[in-house]
């Protein structure tokens, strides 16, 4: 049977500073992110499955991104763990504020590769995760392709 690729589309609001960045960047800010997960794989073909005809139900890889992804970073401020932003994650933590701390720069590019490599751990052995897209802006985004990894 044929492999098809599924997509799924999200949305969540983050905010984040880029550390030692020259430009605006720099300052604390937010995006509107649109994440899109795209995954492969052969649809059920018993027909005693509930599942028939399908590579992965919809709601199955929502599942998955949700919890993993987007109820982790909606409305969240993330910092590089490694850089004196440090200070005022602590300060923003202490007054209530949702904060996360990475080991990476939180750009998109460094985020798009965080987020394949939580997707890839929790999809069922026969579905692969084949490419995500996350859209900073209307006009700017990063693209993660297993076959480019």
């Amino acid at each position: 049977m044929s492999n098809i690729r599924i997509t799924k589309q999200f949305n969540f609001e983050t905010g984040h500073a880029l550390y030692g960045y020259d430009g605006k960047c720099r300052n604390v800010h937010g995006h509107s992110y649109k994440l899109s997960v795209t995954v492969i794989g052969t649809p059920i073909s018993d027909s005693t499955n509930v599942k028939f005809g399908m590579v992965i139900d919809f709601s199955d890889l929502k599942k998955i991104v949700k919890e993993d992804i987007v109820d982790v970073f909606d409305h969240a401020t993330v910092f590089n763990k490694n850089t004196p932003h440090l200070e005022l994650a602590k300060e923003l933590s202490d007054r209530g504020h949702h904060v996360i701390l990475v080991d990476y720069q939180p750009t998109s590019e460094m985020m798009i590769i965080d987020f394949a490599n939580k997707i890839k751990k929790r999809l069922p052995k026969n579905i692969n995760l084949y490419s995500l897209r996350l859209q900073e802006t209307e006009t700017s985004f990063a693209e993660w392709f297993a076959s480019d990894n």
